[in-house]
């Protein structure tokens, strides 16, 4: 061993210590070891009950509007359009719009005609979400909780509505910031609160949200082995493409049994049969609640 002097002994040990983070560590290690941590924790419920049996599992266009639309406009439409399931927001405290026509009456009257529904729950957001228009969020210290409570909810209107146990109702969670570990967590335990709730009552659990964010979230839980999961995801990917093979965002081995919805195009004014409405297009390949 070569022995240095002093002066050579100190610039060693400088070069060292910048080769650290100061306690010792390597600072290559300890970046390898920050990007190898997973986001998303995994998180275990119990489920007692587990997922209902699914009423109807449907493959086809749908279309999805913020306002129930009237019932002579849904008869021109199954007569005249391709769409053979409509999105419908049943519950929720932060709907953007009015449900004048949305009864229990209206939704035996459309499924007379023939149509389909896929439910939606528009509540808590993300916390970390622009509250411009829906200011109330998830308290990741309470997700779990707040994501059952709100699967009550949900259930009290499907029943209100008519729609059966087995029927899904699909979590809306508008897109929000990706790369925040403790707002993606609570919108994790968020979901997962919800699904066990919806289980427990005998409905399917979805999930609404954005390919970037909720549904990169979700990805991440699957993949972190968290659980209960939602039965059926409905990815936002504005694409054009009207497909569920997951636009680059969504691998072929998750939700890959007739369990996705892709909505594809948004605000989009369509005409048939004479009636008009703005809608958001969707294609199915998952439940549906008659």
């Amino acid at each position: 061993m070569r022995h240095l002097r002093p002066a050579a002994l100190l610039a060693a040990a400088l070069v060292l210590l910048l080769a650290t983070d100061g306690t010792g560590v390597n600072a290559e290690a300890a970046a390898r070891t920050a990007v190898a941590a997973p986001r998303i924790r995994a998180v275990t419920l119990p489920d007692r009950s587990g997922p209902p049996r699914i009423r109807d599992t449907w493959n086809g266009p749908a279309f999805d509007a913020c306002t129930a639309p009237p019932l002579d406009t849904l008869k021109a439409w199954r007569d005249a359009s391709p769409y053979g399931a409509l999105g419908v927001y049943t519950s929720g405290s932060q709907r953007g719009c009015t449900q004048p026509r949305l009864t229990a009456e209206w939704v035996r009257q459309a499924r007379t005609m023939g149509w389909r529904f896929l439910p939606v729950h528009v509540g808590l957001q993300a916390p970390c979400a622009d509250p411009g228009h829906k200011p109330k969020r998830i308290d990741p210290v309470n997700a779990v909780e707040q994501g059952q409570e709100e699967a009550g909810e949900a259930v009290l209107a499907l029943r209100a509505l008519g729609l059966a146990p087995g029927s899904p109702v699909y979590l809306d969670i508008e897109a929000y910031p990706p790369r925040d570990p403790v707002c993606s967590q609570a919108v994790v335990d968020f979901t997962l609160g919800w699904t066990a709730g919806l289980h427990a009552a005998g409905y399917g659990s979805g999930f609404y949200s954005s390919l970037d964010s909720g549904i990169a979230d979700l990805a991440a839980a699957a993949r972190a082995g968290s659980f209960p999961l939602p039965d059926a995801l409905w990815y936002a990917r504005w694409d054009g493409k009207a497909d569920t093979d997951g636009s680059g965002g969504l691998a072929p081995d998750l939700w890959s049994s007739h369990q996705r919805v892709h909505q594809y195009n948004g605000n989009v004014e369509e005409t048939f049969g004479g009636a008009t409405l703005t809608v958001d297009r969707d294609l199915v390949d998952g439940p549906t609640a008659l």
